[in-house]
């Protein structure tokens, strides 16, 4: 019984290829962010958020966002904003 529940548990992980498409159609299809020119990298469910944008206001709402996808453990935000 333990077995399965173990297996279980791994099919339901989320993995970081998943994790990368989510956040990368929620960030491109925000209206706020707009943000398909943001680079997006993961590694064990840690997000870390890079590229540009022109407002402060995109990148605090790209970090909410991707802080709300499931099985984000952790964002790293090195967004720049334009000047």
């Amino acid at each position: 019984m333990l077995t399965s529940t173990c297996l279980a548990a791994k099919q339901d992980a989320i993995t970081d290829d998943s994790l990368y498409n989510q956040v990368k159609i929620k960030l491109a299809s925000d209206q706020v962010v707009k943000g398909g020119g943001l680079t997006i990298d993961v590694k064990d469910g840690v997000v870390t958020l890079g590229g540009s944008v022109e407002l402060p206001q995109q990148k605090e709402r790209a970090e909410k966002i991707t802080k709300k996808t499931k099985g984000v453990k952790q964002v790293i935000n090195n967004i720049t904003i334009r000047k």
